[in-house]
């Protein structure tokens, strides 16, 4: 009977030990793959880098303290990365809804929204819209790069912009454009082609 015990007891030591085995080499392994991902900036800079949501057809509005929309961004996918608090989009349209304003339209292939700063980045083929208003001639320009500050309703590029401005044609180098105003700065070499003025009637 003593024999059996002894026997027994041997077993549960033999296997207690096994267990203790497979747990060190299990930590182990944790802690060595813990100390090749920190010693590794590369891997570490590509997870970060990693969106942590995609969003597909998106839309949202983004309202005056009053309540009232003050403009709308839309477009085909967001992709938003955690490690600089930026968005990535594809084909985005940034539509100005702030009340007593005239309504401006732009469409792009790409853009970036930085959080952070209230600022979107439109990129390749943006086109802008503003309708003609009682107060103000129809607005539609073209270039290939526009930075777009929604808040202050304020759009600039310094790339060369091609504009139409009620029957005017524009061409020029850079351009402020400020909605609550109605103000449009032009850069350097810009040219302004002006309709030539229909003569009036001859009285009867």
């Amino acid at each position: 009977m003593a024999t059996y015990v002894n026997k027994r007891t041997a077993h549960r030591w033999r296997t207690l030990g096994l267990m203790l085995t497979a747990v060190f080499f299990a930590f182990g392994s944790f802690w060595l793959l813990q100390a090749i991902d920190s010693s590794d900036p590369g891997r570490a800079g590509n997870n970060l880098n990693e969106p942590d949501y995609i969003v597909e057809n998106f839309s949202f509005v983004r309202m005056t303290e009053s309540g009232v929309p003050r403009y709308v961004m839309s477009g085909a996918r967001l992709a938003h990365h955690p490690d600089n608090d930026v968005s990535v989009i594809t084909r985005p349209i940034v539509e100005s809804m702030a009340p007593e304003r005239p309504r401006m339209t732009m469409h792009a292939d790409r853009g970036q929204v930085y959080h952070g700063e209230n600022r979107v980045e439109l990129m390749g083929n943006v086109d802008i819209k503003r309708p003609a208003t009682p107060t103000t001639e129809a607005l539609h320009a073209r270039t290939e790069a526009l930075t777009v500050l929604a808040d202050d309703e304020i759009v600039k590029t310094t790339r060369p912009v091609q504009m139409t401005l009620g029957a005017a044609s524009v061409n020029a180098v850079g351009m402020v454009a400020e909605n609550p105003s109605r103000k449009m700065h032009l850069g350097g070499r810009g040219q302004i082609v002006y309709p030539p003025r229909q003569r009036a009637a001859p009285p009867q």
